[in-house]
């Protein structure tokens, strides 16, 4: 009978064992992409506020070096859906060809005063000789009905991130700031503080 409950007793500590193994392993992996997000996010601002000293030294009026948006249109399905993030990058609009992803301001009535990200479908000359795009998003069946000058461009989709609004949405709330942060930062320090106390008390032992 004892050496049956001590079987059971085994089983039960390896299964409890292995759980806080897989748990501890979530928790951290977890972590790491909070933290790599929050790196990216470092280093945008961080070139974002270099070049933006840069350009106010120089007296020049341009858009940020590197910008990031959340889409929250669908015009863009399937390369780009709603909730994904996507970070752009300055470029000079003769570098600018079709098929290329820009984000802009829009200057038609419907869409005044927004940033729109859409597909270029279209290079043309103004009369003055600077460059205007015609644009289109991949969802819609027609292009854009206003063309977009090249001092209204932000820059050049370079990266996407899926779904990665629905996590800042969530981060954003009470529940979800407790879940994914408070939560798993607490148990690392105490599963590591435990760690620490267990080698210090078997450092003693062996001593003893």
């Amino acid at each position: 009978m004892k050496e049956y409950f001590d079987a059971n007793h085994d089983d039960v500590v390896s299964f409890f064992e292995i759980v806080q193994f897989f748990f501890h392993f979530i928790t951290k992996v977890v972590l790491y992409v909070i933290l790599i997000l929050l790196v990216l996010i470092f280093c945008l601002f961080f070139f974002y506020f270099v070049d933006l000293l840069y350009n106010i030294s120089s007296g020049e009026n341009k858009p940020p070096l590197f910008d990031a948006y959340i889409i929250v249109s669908p015009s863009m399905v399937p390369t780009i859906n709603v909730e994904d993030a996507i970070i752009i990058k300055r470029i000079k609009p003769e570098k600018i060809k079709q098929g290329d992803i820009i984000s802009f301001m829009a200057t038609d009535s419907y869409y005044s005063g927004k940033v729109i990200t859409h597909r270029v479908v279209g290079v043309e000359k103004s009369m003055n000789g600077s460059l205007l795009f015609r644009t289109k998003g991949d969802h819609n069946n027609v292009a854009d009905p206003s063309l977009v000058n090249e001092e209204d461009i932000y820059g050049k989709v370079i990266f996407r991130i899926p779904k990665l609004g629905y996590i800042r949405k969530f981060l954003s709330t009470y529940f979800g700031w407790i879940l994914c942060i408070v939560i798993p930062f607490l148990y690392l320090i105490l599963s590591e503080v435990v760690h620490v106390r267990k080698m210090i008390s078997h450092s003693k032992d062996q001593k003893v």
